[in-house]
This record gives structure tokens, sequence and C-alpha cells, in this order.
């Protein structure tokens, strides 16, 4: 395998999220010959079952899901729980007609919040999971406060510390991946 393409997505929706800066990140300590595309959310409606068409902006995440070998998802926590906008588009990738983009996939989850990092909603996302039989790694996990200094104004990743795991988690999710082909 020549060339490993992993497609990232984040809970939160803002330009300065601390998780999209751990997606950031994670581009950055990527091992030789991967790459990763982080999605972008902005455009994609609440999931309807209701709707005729399934909108353009569900079927470019769709590609990138398809062409994906893996995800990493930075697990925004809301009330505990992860965020609307990465459950609402897990809910649209599992619903496409004949299309298993998500299917039988490793994924690296982290993210930041507040005390406990995201800890909660990340045990949230792994049941999810177990049901769209993504298989998301059980170590190294990364739990980052947001609110501890360890971020610029602009949600870039400062912390050093969290920088290693993150450099630990993406070379476990190639390894996991390389394994599998």
């Amino acid at each position: 395998m020549s060339s490993i393409k992993l497609l990232g997505i984040a809970g939160s929706l803002r330009q300065a999220s601390t998780n999209r800066g751990l997606l950031r990140a994670a581009q950055s300590v990527l091992p030789s010959g991967a790459s990763l595309e982080i999605a972008d959310l902005l455009d994609v409606p609440f999931y309807n079952a209701d709707l005729k068409e399934i909108p353009e902006s569900v079927k470019r995440i769709a590609r990138q899901a398809q062409d994906a070998q893996g995800f990493v998802f930075a697990c925004t926590e809301y009330n505990y729980s992860m965020a609307p906008a990465l459950k609402n588009i897990l809910d649209w990738l599992s619903r496409l007609p004949d299309t298993p983009v998500l299917n039988d996939k490793p994924a690296a989850l982290m993210g930041a919040g507040g005390g406990m990092g995201t800890s909660r909603a990340q045990y949230h996302l792994r049941q999810t999971c177990v049901f769209l039989n993504i298989h998301p790694l059980n170590k190294p996990e990364v739990f980052s406060n947001a609110f501890a200094g360890g971020f610029d104004e602009q949600g870039n990743l400062t912390d050093q510390k969290i920088t290693g795991l993150l450099t630990e988690q993406m070379a476990a999710l190639i390894n996991v991946i390389k394994q599998k082909a």
C-alpha cells in the first residue's frame, strides 16, 4: 500500500475549534506515505429520511469517506455526549443506499474539551462505532483539556505532550491499516 488516505471529521463547526486544531495537528505528525483530509460539515443539513435527494454536501463527504482507509474523529463534547454535527454526518453516511463507506474501517478518536477532555463523548462515540462496524483504536487515548493553555487563539495545538500522543496515535492507526491490507 503506497499511500494511505485518512478522513478527519471534527464535531465542532467553529473555525477556531480546538478539535479542528487537533485534526490539523494530526495532519502534521502523520507517518510518511499517509495523508489526512479534513471534512467540511458546515453545509450538511440534519439527517431527514423524508428527503428524496441526498444533499451534495453529504455526497461530497461520502466520496471522501469511501476513498479513506481509516478515520480520525475529533469528538467535541456537549452535555457529556458527542456533538450533533459529528453524530449527524455519521447518521447520513450510515444510511446511504448501497454505499457502505464506514463499514469495517479503523478509526482514531481524540478530543479537546473541559476538565476530562472529551472522555464521556468519546465513549458514546465508541458505542456508535459498534453499530456502524467502525473499529476505534483502544490506545493511545487522546483527551485534551481545551482550556488549560494547550491551544492558541486560532485553536491550534501548542501542547507538546498531546502532540506526542497524537504522533503515537497516528502511527498506531497507520499500522492497523497496513495490517489489514
